[in-house]
């Protein structure tokens, strides 16, 4: 069994398709699904669809392109958001440098909100991250040493040090299909770096399809291509990889309920 540990399913690209994706996935081996928040104003839109499906949850949280559209929203209005059980993280939030979307200092504020709820709930933090190691990397040991808290370094494609800089915090780190582009030879090194225990695999779907489907929409069940992928990177069987991470998704995000057997 493996699992899409970020989608978003409440996309337009996957509105007409919905019941397919889903079904798609489960047929795939891909037990579970989280469908990330982008807005916090739209997380009735990802309840409806993770009540919809036994499999699917959510998180609540504002990217960081949306940081000035909900500049303001505190902690405690996050916290009390995930008291419904269906919403099993924070995020996702963080910075982001590569695109002029968010002011930084709206960026800033919300990720330290994020922040600061993920360590009241106990729940993993989704981050956002690119082209910002230096200022994610401050900004998590300052975080951390007010207070210990759960978080994942989702789509990594930083450097190697903020990726060994957030393992030394307690911190995960996740892969995409961008690992299994040609060009992702370093990508592919680092995550054979990455301790067992805190490598994670996921689609970011609709976007960043498996090179095997790269051109198409991306959808959960082509998170099997790239764990194919990091599987051969570091050297374990597809079988054992699959295991591995799922275990690390349900000690990372424990309010998603475990199935009686791991296949």
């Amino acid at each position: 069994m493996l699992v899409d540990s970020h989608c978003h399913l409440d996309f337009p690209d996957f509105a007409e398709d919905l019941d397919g994706i889903v079904t798609r996935a489960a047929a795939a081996g891909v037990g579970r699904l989280v469908t990330i928040s982008t807005r916090v104003r739209r997380l009735p839109e990802l309840l409806a669809i993770a009540e919809r499906f036994d499999n699917v949850y959510c998180s609540v949280g504002t990217h960081p392109h949306n940081a000035d559209e909900e500049d303001g929203i505190a902690a405690e209005e996050l916290i009390a958001l995930t008291s419904h059980p269906k919403v099993v993280a924070l995020g996702e939030a963080g910075l982001d440098n590569f695109y002029d979307h968010g002011s930084k200092d709206a960026q800033e504020r919300g990720f330290h909100a994020h922040i600061a709820a993920a360590r009241a709930t106990g729940l993993p933090l989704v981050i956002h991250t690119r082209e910002a190691d230096e200022q994610c990397g401050r900004i998590l040991e300052q975080e951390m040493a007010q207070g210990r808290f759960q978080a994942v370094l989702h789509c990594y494609t930083g450097g190697r040090e903020l990726a060994m800089k957030a393992i030394d915090l307690g911190l995960h780190i996740s892969f995409t299909g961008i690992v299994t582009f040609k060009k992702s030879d370093a990508l592919r090194a680092l995550a054979a770096e990455v301790p067992a225990d805190r490598i994670m695999v996921e689609t970011d779907a609709p976007y960043l399809a498996p090179g095997k489907f790269r051109g198409k929409r991306n959808e959960p069940a082509y998170v099997v291509e790239t764990a194919k992928v990091l599987a051969e990177a570091r050297g374990v069987s597809f079988e054992e990889f699959s295991r591995q991470t799922t275990e690390t998704f349900f000690k990372l995000f424990s309010k998603v309920p475990r199935p009686e057997v791991l296949a």
